[in-house]
């Protein structure tokens, strides 16, 4: 059944911006992003917002609604009452482009910043052979979208702007994750994940897993596990022995 909606949408631009009131017709079984699109068609003709898939799999379409980020697509307007006012604005932990489009090459950067999958060099490509078993930690990870609604509501970045040289924030330390975990990568990623990838600067409390739309477990299965890594690395006087004893040999 069909009603009208109250609707509060960001508009302006890098300089200045402010909320806009509409009223726009709603149907059963729509999403936000389908009401951002009728306003286009019939309210704002120049109102920009970043879209692709519309099946929650691209990861476009990433914004705040009611100051909870979520994917445009795949927030039903049954999550609202019909009297409720909606507002969407865009990500706040980057850079406004236009409207509720956002620009998070910042996230781009990081990813440049991760040394890539490292196989034993005497093994050719066609030679890798895995169990299930030996995958499945890090297999998770791999259904990440890149919407970055980790990135935004991460406080880290979100909330310290000067952090953001030191910090890749819960997508790029569960990469790092994900490779430290691959049974055939043979690259050292502990130091990394805390000295570059500044690991020690999250305080865990799971506000990344809890907006995550393909619901990966980002905080337990990837950001923890790292950091029991990087204590035993830094911390168990075992690994701290051996480390030395190590050492020693190699000098000798």
């Amino acid at each position: 059944m069909a009603y009208k909606a109250k609707f509060k949408v960001w508009r302006g631009d890098a300089e200045s911006g402010e909320l806009h009131d509409f009223l726009v017709e709603v149907n059963e079984g729509e999403v936000v992003l389908d009401i951002i699109h009728r306003l286009q068609a019939t309210q704002a003709p120049d109102l920009a917002v970043r879209w692709n898939c519309k099946a929650g799999k691209c990861g476009s379409c990433s914004a705040e609604v009611n100051g909870r980020p979520r994917l445009l697509c795949m927030t039903r307007m049954s999550t609202f009452t019909e009297d409720e006012t909606v507002t969407v604005t865009p990500m706040r932990t980057f850079p406004v482009i236009r409207d509720l489009v956002t620009d998070v090459s910042f996230n781009y950067t990081k990813a440049r910043e991760i040394p890539s999958f490292t196989p034993p060099a005497d093994l050719a490509p066609g030679d890798y052979r895995m169990q299930q078993v030996d995958v499945e930690r890090s297999q998770e990870f791999r259904k990440c979208i890149e919407c970055f609604l980790c990135q935004n509501t991460c406080h880290v970045v979100r909330d310290h702007e000067d952090n953001k040289e030191s910090f890749s924030g819960p997508r790029f330390l569960m990469r790092v994750a994900e490779l430290e975990m691959h049974p055939l990568d043979t690259a050292d990623r502990v130091p990394a994940a805390q000295e570059a990838n500044g690991l020690g600067l999250c305080n865990i409390t799971k506000c990344c897993t809890e907006v995550c739309p393909e619901h990966i477990k980002i905080t337990d299965n990837a950001l923890i596990p790292m950091k029991e890594r990087v204590a035993d690395r830094k911390y168990d006087p075992i690994v701290w022995l051996g480390n030395k004893l190590f050492r020693r040999t190699t000098k000798n």
